[in-house]
């Protein structure tokens, strides 16, 4: 068995301090990592039929002037549907923003950053899949010592996500949330 690197060492560390199982962070991320490919594609796919179903209504003017006439002069049911399919396409949207601000810090990690975030973004999340060969042969790695690089980024992802970027999301929602008002009768409205 191999010797553990002092990158998982670190890895394993920072797990530690931000109390993350890195097993759970390894599954985890990888589950996130699967679907981000398809999310994301699907994510573009509805955008353009949206813009096209927009553009439809109104022929001859611009997509801003459409949307508005969607917005505001749609009947009630159409604006139902069109808010409904603008909220999940956001919600997916802040799904995908999420992952990219995770990316980018797996990236700006000190020690072999760059190859984590290659290797994730090849492995996972570009349009064109590789196969484990391309990989290897684009990262010149030999199979063990590749599977190890994608393992610790694979980590490295989860701290990223459920270590900063999800509390700081979570974070700032509690700053923004309105503040409750309480009644006469100490109940919360």
């Amino acid at each position: 068995m191999r010797r553990e690197t002092r990158t998982m060492q670190n890895i394993k560390m920072m797990c530690g301090g931000l109390k993350l199982c890195p097993e759970e962070v390894l599954h985890k991320s990888t589950l996130v990592m699967r679907v981000y490919r398809d999310v994301v594609w699907m994510t573009a796919r509805r955008a353009n039929l949206m813009k096209e179903e927009a553009i439809s209504y109104s022929i001859g003017r611009e997509l801003d002037t459409a949307l508005t006439y969607l917005m505001e002069f749609a009947p009630t049911e159409r604006k139902q549907d069109f808010e409904a399919k603008v909220s999940s396409l956001f919600e997916t949207k802040w799904l995908v923003d999420l992952i990219d601000t995770a990316m980018l810090r797996v990236r700006d990690y000190p020690d072999n950053g760059k190859l984590y975030f290659d290797i994730l973004s090849k492995s996972y999340m570009t349009a064109l899949k590789y196969t484990e060969l391309d990989l290897l042969e684009v990262f010149n790695l030999e199979r063990s010592i590749f599977y190890e690089r994608k393992r610790e980024a694979a980590i490295l992802l989860g701290i990223a996500l459920w270590g900063f970027a999800i509390p700081e999301l979570q974070n700032l929602f509690v700053k923004t949330k309105r503040p409750q008002y309480v009644d006469v009768s100490g109940a919360y409205s």
